[in-house]
């Protein structure tokens, strides 16, 4: 009896499934939850959060500002009139209003 050169089914089938394993797995890696691409997105975004942080703590800054220039320790007569003048819509009687 001869022996066949074509390699056994056995070999052939071990090898699709090493194949579409490391395909599936290489896959998972760049576009799964924990992907690459996934990782990009995360740091987007957490770029994008930074941003906010700080643009709400300047906000927090500036509303901290105007209320300690409003409180009784420190009453800045301006702002008191400007803030008065915007909610109630008093103006002076020299004055010109434009709108």
């Amino acid at each position: 009896m001869t022996r066949s050169s074509r390699p056994a089914f056995g070999t052939l089938l071990f090898f699709a499934i090493a194949f579409a394993l490391s395909l599936y797995f290489t896959f998972a890696a760049v576009q799964g939850d924990f992907g690459l691409f996934r990782r990009a997105e995360i740091l987007l975004e957490n770029q994008g959060l930074r941003e906010r942080l700080a643009e709400v703590r300047a906000e927090v800054t500036r509303m901290e500002n105007l209320t300690k220039r409003l409180s009784d320790d420190y009453l800045d007569l301006d702002l008191l009139d400007e803030r008065a003048r915007n909610v109630l819509g008093m103006v002076r009687s020299d004055e010109i209003v434009i709108r």
